[in-house]
């Protein structure tokens, strides 16, 4: 259809030079106009996140600030952090890692602004929760409208995007041996227990998943690279040498230009992290805290652990273990399950990748549904809410007979709308975000160091 293949010619246009602009120069301008908060605060942000992720929050909210911040996270680490990074590499090079780790850092910048005007904004629902988000933030920005233009495209993009990611757990099911009719059934009752629970359920799961499925695909992650140790220095140069120079052709690698690298790297570092998207802070307005900027710094909590340690360990077990010069790019998706099977056996290496896989999409699918249903809240009130979960739950469904094709370039576009509106409303609301900073690391009582 004209129409489909103008919307996939748009979205590949918007996905090359368009995000660079938006997401890495909208992102550079609020690491400006925050003075570098990421570099200037990081012993701090580290010890208040990392080192306070189970302490008691203090203030008001609806969940504890760490199960707002896994919430999100389990969002942001999903497939696309085993599968979607080989995919940049086998497209743009090695370099392609080193532009993902720019979007990572600058962004950081960029969802701070986003968390700080969550929590500003938030309002309370009909059933006493703390609910807010880019929608809420927006109706407040110089332009209202954008709030209601962010709210129905991400209410649309979610629905395709969860039969792609059940697609994904299909596929990982079947390769473990396990009927798809039997996984997706199990998947459904599991999704619809967490999701039919509530923001509070939704964020104790997260809670206990996030962190377990992280660490052991780290841990088996560090095992392939411990074994591949003497090609780690190698690697690290071709990350920085391809970053500005072309990558040469070899062996089933075709060769990419900068132009290339950049792009992949670029767009996985967008959907790694999803600063600039405007939906992490849907679960971060829930946090209960004192003044928005103690949520906004788990920002580099967020993205530290999802694009700085997940996905450049699934880079680095790419690189290290010579993979990416082996398979074409059509086939890059199963460059982690080979390059874990090399070390630790093809069966159990490809069953651990399965097993991640399984657990990240469920994760993501779980919390997408959750900021879905949110966007329907906005627009039209908490029963109609309720009708739009049952939707999604059965997008499910659709996931077992759906040809999902040109889907993903779709949703590529989808997202490009969701990105638009929210990027222009956080760039003209950028001054409110410097203030919410200066509450937190200018007054003694929550930076220790600042001027009494």
């Amino acid at each position: 259809m004209a129409i489909i293949d103008l919307m996939v010619t748009l979205s590949n246009w918007f996905w090359g030079v368009p995000i660079l602009v938006v997401l890495v120069g909208g992102g550079i301008f609020l690491t400006v106009r925050l003075g570098f908060y990421q570099f200037r605060y990081l012993p701090f942000i580290l010890k208040n996140t990392f080192g306070k992720m189970f302490a008691k929050s203090e203030g008001e909210g609806t969940v504890s600030a760490f199960q707002a911040a896994t919430t999100a996270l389990a969002s942001s680490i999903g497939a696309s952090n085993i599968v979607g990074v080989p995919v940049a590499i086998a497209l743009g090079g090695p370099g392609a890692v080193f532009w993902m780790w720019v979007t990572a850092l600058v962004g950081c910048a960029t969802k701070f602004t986003e968390i700080v005007l969550g929590i500003k904004y938030r309002e309370k629902n009909e059933k006493g929760e703390y609910v807010g988000g880019a929608m809420y933030y927006l109706k407040h920005s110089k332009f209202p409208f954008l709030g209601t233009v962010f709210a129905f495209m991400l209410m649309i993009e979610i629905a395709p995007s969860i039969s792609t990611q059940t697609l994904t757990f299909i596929q990982n099911a079947e390769h473990l041996g396990i009927d798809k009719y039997v996984a997706v059934g199990a998947f459904l009752i599991v999704v619809a227990l967490v999701v039919f629970g509530g923001i509070k359920s939704i964020s104790g799961f997260c809670e206990k998943l996030v962190p377990i499925m992280a660490g052991l695909y780290i841990l088996a992650g560090l095992v392939v690279i411990a074994v591949n140790i003497v090609e780690l220095p190698h690697v690290f140069g071709m990350i920085f040498s391809n970053a500005f120079t072309p990558t040469s052709a070899m062996g089933g690698f075709a060769g990419a230009t900068v132009a290339a690298g950049i792009r992949s790297g670029l767009a996985r570092g967008a959907y790694s992290n999803e600063a600039g998207m405007g939906t992490a802070t849907i679960a971060h307005s829930a946090a209960t805290v004192e003044i928005p900027a103690q949520q906004g710094i788990w920002a580099v909590f967020e993205i530290f652990v999802d694009t700085m340690i997940v996905c450049t360990i699934t880079a680095v077990v790419v690189l290290v273990s010579g993979v990416w010069t082996e398979i074409g790019s059509d086939q890059a998706a199963v460059m982690p399950a080979m390059a874990f099977g090399e070390v630790l056996g093809q069966n159990f290496g490809g069953a651990l990748v399965a097993i991640a896989l399984l657990m990240f999409v469920l994760s993501t699918v779980i919390v997408i549904i959750f900021f879905g249903e949110k966007q329907a809240e906005f627009l039209f009130g908490s029963k109609v809410a309720m009708v739009v979960r049952v939707i999604y739950i059965l997008f499910i469904i659709l996931g077992v007979v759906l040809d999902l094709g040109t889907l993903y370039s779709l949703l590529d576009f989808m997202l490009a709308l969701v990105i638009i509106p929210n990027m222009i409303g956080i760039l003209t609301m950028s001054g409110e975000a410097v203030e919410m900073m200066k509450q937190l690391f200018e007054n003694p009582k929550y930076y220790p160091k600042a001027k009494k």
